[in-house]
């Protein structure tokens, strides 16, 4: 626990920047009008899948690479798992941007988004994608930090960055003085520039050998086996993200045809919902390099402790959370719109949805120590049958024309299916001999 926690609280306190980040960007187009809120709902889904492939899925690939080459006392192997994973962030990077710039506004439009709507989508997430190669490294390169036990120096990167972004987001989306500011545009390239000034710097690090590891760009051989030693674990793990925001994008699509009132205030408890994963991530990354450097060097009874530990810390303290929003809901939604009707359907989500949150909390976090361990399977099973849960009840609903509740009770009954489903793939899969 005192090692677990002791690792934790960097990242804790940078994602909790991160969420942060999300408030003020909310608040920002919050004071821009309820269609931009509906607009930044029918985004979002697709801004935060960024995030959680190349920091949380292959970025949990990369750092089981790196602790386990360093777990069985491997240094060379562990620099060249690096250079490995800057390559891989790079071409996902290009990838991802190409896919939104071409398909996003078809997705948008597919969500529901029509008119005024999806014309400020579709500008929205034109400037936030062209940045997406920039997130997608500035994610593995504090992920190959991560892997080597080093969270202070990626922690306080991802504070200034945070605190870079609200400050240029808010100048460049809602003016000062005499500027009066690009909107939605504008918050986004707030965005891009803090990941930039994020990337220059972990290159420099990592390149000047300030680390434990040195990035050796050009004198490093590639290897299919090392591409292959991150992908098994990365590219699997990406799945999960990928379930989750599908899951999202369903629910999302049903409640816009309930009306653009009932989007906006989903739009506001989603994004809440998508705030908590920092807080799992925070103790599930901690894990990471706790998890595979005990399977490198043997120890599995160790690497086991290490994920019921994180677990139960991760459901404690997002059960906190939802408890809080569940019986409380305006002191989140108060904070992003007056529109009476909008904070109702937004209070009405997280009355439904907060108790769920403790489970969500517990199934993420284990998902990131079976990362560790390089089994990922179970966990990305389980973010299946939520995907599966969601899609068959929730096109139920939409076709009695059920009410905006049931859909958000929907929400939290697919997490508690997820955290248990979690839990049950963890105890049921062998993570190798018995130490």
């Amino acid at each position: 626990m005192s090692t677990l926690l002791r690792l934790a609280v960097p990242n804790v306190l940078a994602m909790t920047m991160a969420v942060v980040v999300g408030v003020a960007e909310t608040y920002y187009v919050g004071r821009l009008g309820v269609s931009p809120l509906a607009a930044m709902a029918l985004v979002f889904p697709f801004n935060m899948l960024t995030s959680m492939m190349s920091g949380g899925a292959m970025g949990g690939g990369v750092s089981s690479s790196v602790s386990r080459a360093l777990g069985s006392g491997d240094i060379d192997r562990a620099n060249a798992a690096a250079v490995h994973a800057v390559i891989i962030g790079a071409l996902a990077g290009v990838v991802y941007t190409a896919i939104f710039l071409l398909a996003g506004p078809a997705l948008y439009h597919l969500l529901g988004g029509r008119g005024a709507v999806l014309e400020l989508a579709v500008g929205y997430a034109a400037v936030l994608f062209s940045g997406a190669t920039l997130v997608w490294l500035s994610n593995t390169l504090a992920s190959v930090l991560r892997g080597t036990g080093n969270m202070k120096v990626p922690s306080a990167t991802i504070l200034l960055m945070s605190a870079m972004q609200v400050v240029v987001g808010g100048v460049l989306g809602l003016g000062i003085g005499d500027f009066a500011g690009f909107g939605m545009a504008g918050i986004a390239a707030g965005q891009i520039l803090s990941m930039g000034v994020g990337v220059a710097f972990f290159f420099w690090y990592l390149v000047s050998g300030q680390g434990r590891l040195k990035l050796n760009l050009r004198g490093t051989p590639l290897s299919k086996a090392l591409f292959g030693d991150i992908l098994k674990v990365g590219a699997v793990a990406c799945l999960s993200p990928l379930q989750s925001v599908m899951t999202v994008l369903i629910l999302t699509g049903l409640v816009a045809q309930l009306g653009v009132q009932q989007l906006a205030g989903y739009g506001i408890g989603q994004r809440l919902e998508f705030m908590l994963i920092p807080f799992a991530f925070g103790i599930g990354v901690a894990s990471v390099p706790m998890v595979g450097m005990a399977i490198g060097a043997g120890d599995v009874a160790r690497a086991r402790k290490v994920a019921w530990t994180a677990g139960v810390v991760s459901a404690i303290n997002l059960g906190v959370i939802g408890l809080v929003v569940s019986l409380l809901p305006d002191i989140w939604s108060g904070l992003f719109t007056s529109d009476p009707i909008v904070l109702d359907y937004a209070s009405q989500y997280l009355r439904w949805a907060g108790p769920g949150f403790a489970f969500f909390g517990m199934g993420l976090t284990l998902y990131f120590a079976a990362q560790g361990a390089g089994r990922i399977g179970g966990p990305v099973l389980a973010s299946t049958a939520r995907l599966v849960l969601v899609a068959a009840v929730g096109f139920w609903l939409a076709s009695r024309q059920a009410p905006a509740w049931q859909f958000f009770a929907l929400v939290g009954a697919a997490m508690v299916v997820y955290g248990l489903s979690t839990v049950l793939a963890i105890r049921s899969t062998p993570w190798g001999k018995r130490g």
